[in-house]
């Protein structure tokens, strides 16, 4: 079934709403800055993408949503580098051409942006919200918060460059909502603001809201079943994605099938994201922040190198046995620590690959000017 923006998204009318959609004197001077790519007879102008297929967009703009094809420019750097892929939030440049169709012409700098790792063989990562100014790590207080999980999404969260933020929903499902929340809060969210929501209630969304209002824009992130959908429709004050029942053991299904952006009822707007089993990292410096008292705690070990299993004088050890960490992080710290450097080593040789690629190209061309009496100087 195709998708139809018009259908779907807020109209926006005049080119002060592009203000609602996060556009500001920065992003302006951004958008300015593309201007040697403007072709005479095709204006110019910038627009959001609120979502994303295979070589097109939806975007919203001043006059309002705006179905756009890639630009050759943009394939050419989509080839280049995988991460230059137009995505949810981000802000592009398109243009109108006579016949009436759109392109994106390129996709201004990002400021922000959520990327996981790839599966399935790739070591680029994928893009998954752009320009985003608070990522949202949902996790369901109930029947069972996974807190491995969420360690894993609150890394990704800050090495996205934005202020990551813990929100825990369907509090009203035990008795012990406020002490549960504070406990994995002060575990795995340290630094970061926490909410307790009952969301179809509107209960805990007032921090979210204000944000919101500011005209942030709001990335939810999470696995199936964990209310975001909920979440999501509680914020917009309208129902932008449907939501079904509890199942017997209170876990929901899973309705988001794309990231798409959504205007805020009262500026800001939020990105919703599918349910993930599972991100790959690809870098070490969130888990840094994640994992802080591991790391302060590493630091006064005896030995630089301590692997923090037998040897002597490790302080990480000391704080397990004395129950001041529990064990659980720092198998979680080391389980991630590995991720990350498999996959920066992926990276790395994936570089060398492009690298040796361009060397091979200009041996084949300086080859071939020789052989024509051509020899470069």
């Amino acid at each position: 079934m195709s998708h139809d923006p018009l259908a779907s998204g807020p109209q926006l009318g005049d080119a002060d709403q592009l203000v609602q959609l996060g556009f500001d004197s920065a992003w302006s001077a951004s958008f300015d800055a593309t201007d040697t790519i403007t072709v005479p007879g095709a204006p110019a102008f910038p627009a959001r993408v609120t979502r994303t297929d295979r070589g097109a967009c939806d975007t919203l703009g001043a006059a309002g949503p705006v179905r756009a094809t890639w630009g050759a420019d943009v394939v050419a750097a989509v080839a280049d580098d995988p991460q230059a892929v137009p995505s949810t939030g981000d802000w592009v440049r398109l243009q109108t051409w006579p016949d009436g169709n759109h392109t994106i012409e390129a996709v201004l700098p990002r400021r922000t942006s959520v990327v996981r790792a790839q599966v399935g063989g790739t070591s680029s990562g994928q893009v998954l919200a752009a320009n985003v100014d608070t990522v949202a790590v949902v996790e369901a207080l109930y029947p069972d918060p996974d807190l491995g999980r969420i360690e894993r999404f609150m890394a990704l969260a800050w090495e996205s460059g934005a202020q990551p933020r813990l929100v825990l929903t369907k509090g009203d499902l035990g008795s012990d909502a406020a002490e549960l929340a504070a406990e994995i809060g002060a575990q795995v969210a340290a630094g970061c603001p926490v909410d307790v929501t009952v969301a179809q209630d509107g209960e805990g969304l007032e921090g979210l809201r204000a944000l919101l209002a500011d005209g942030a824009t709001v990335a939810l992130l999470g696995a199936s079943g964990v209310g975001k959908s909920t979440l999501l429709n509680a914020l917009l004050g309208r129902e932008a994605m449907r939501t079904q029942a509890l199942g017997a053991v209170q876990k929901g299904r899973h309705t988001t099938v794309t990231r798409e952006l959504h205007l805020g009822p009262d500026g800001g707007a939020v990105i919703d994201t599918p349910g993930l089993r599972s991100v790959g990292l690809q870098g070490t410096d969130g888990l840094a922040e994640v994992f802080a008292d591991v790391d302060e705690l590493a630091q006064e070990c005896r030995f630089h190198d301590c692997a923090h299993d037998t040897e002597p004088g490790c302080a990480v050890r000391a704080a397990i046995e004395s129950g001041d960490l529990a064990e659980r992080r720092l198998v979680s710290w080391q389980k991630l620590q590995r991720e990350a450097a498999y996959q920066a080593r992926r990276v790395d040789a994936r570089l060398r690959q492009a690298e040796l690629a361009v060397w091979k190209q200009r041996t084949m061309e300086y080859r071939r000017s020789v052989k024509d009496g051509h020899r470069p100087r």
